[in-house]
């Protein structure tokens, strides 16, 4: 197993589904957690099942979509620990699936705040943390519609491919001047709630659960992958 014992790992998105998973698995490895995302009772939920699994957590309940929300946040972790050894960046809102003549402007303006610009920010904010720890890794969450886009989601899938951009941009920027690498993950289909609201008809037991996902990305943190590092995590076999 990774042994991340020492390491400080920030976990958005941590409430519930992938994150909330990930959270899990990077405190089983002995990282110290910081869970944010914006339901507290959620967040608490997830940090008591990590007290009692023998693991170390924070919660740190922040909204994305407030102006200065990632700032408070990175204010937060930077007055506590040195130095940010892991950040998952996994939070995301998926709009409502139409046309693209029937979008929603102010669901696909919630989309890019969320998923652009909060993850703009959160590269900003962190970046100085994370280039203080001896072994940096950003994990970013990806789509595939992020790369080869279906009907009808075109508001999803139009924020998160310019967020992939933003990520794989900073990833090329930083690969000479700092030891921050960076992994791109398509997480492939998962039983989360995201998964559910966009396939209302679909058998959940015929996807993976996030603890399938989680468990990949801890190994890949043992990894000495090249940055950046695109990946697709497939149904087990």
């Amino acid at each position: 197993m990774t042994d991340l014992s020492g390491q400080v790992a920030l976990v958005t998105g941590a409430s519930g589904g992938i994150g909330a998973a990930m959270a899990e698995a990077l405190a089983a490895a002995g990282a110290h957690v910081v869970l944010t995302a914006r339901n507290t009772r959620a967040l608490e939920a997830v940090e008591e099942r990590i007290f009692a699994s023998g693991g170390h957590a924070t919660i740190a309940p922040v909204d994305l979509s407030e102006a200065d929300g990632v700032a408070r946040l990175a204010q937060a972790v930077a007055s506590r620990w040195p130095a940010l050894d892991i950040l998952v960046h996994g939070a995301a809102v998926l709009p409502q699936l139409t046309p693209v003549t029937g979008i929603d402007q102010p669901g696909l303006s919630k989309a890019l705040t969320i998923n652009v610009l909060a993850t703009q920010a959160l590269i900003a904010q962190f970046d100085p943390l994370l280039r203080k720890a001896a072994d940096p890794r950003f994990l970013y969450l990806t789509t595939s519609v992020a790369t080869v886009p279906r009907a009808f989601w075109g508001a999803y899938a139009a924020s998160k491919a310019a967020s992939e951009v933003l990520v794989d941009c900073y990833a090329q920027e930083v690969r000479n001047t700092s030891k921050v690498r960076v992994a791109i993950i398509d997480p492939g289909a998962t039983r989360t709630a995201m998964r559910a609201k966009a396939y209302p008809g679909e058998d959940p037991q015929t996807v993976k659960l996030p603890t399938v996902v989680a468990q990949r990305m801890v190994t890949l943190l043992g990894e000495q992958f090249a940055s950046p590092h695109r990946e697709r995590v497939n149904q087990p076999s």
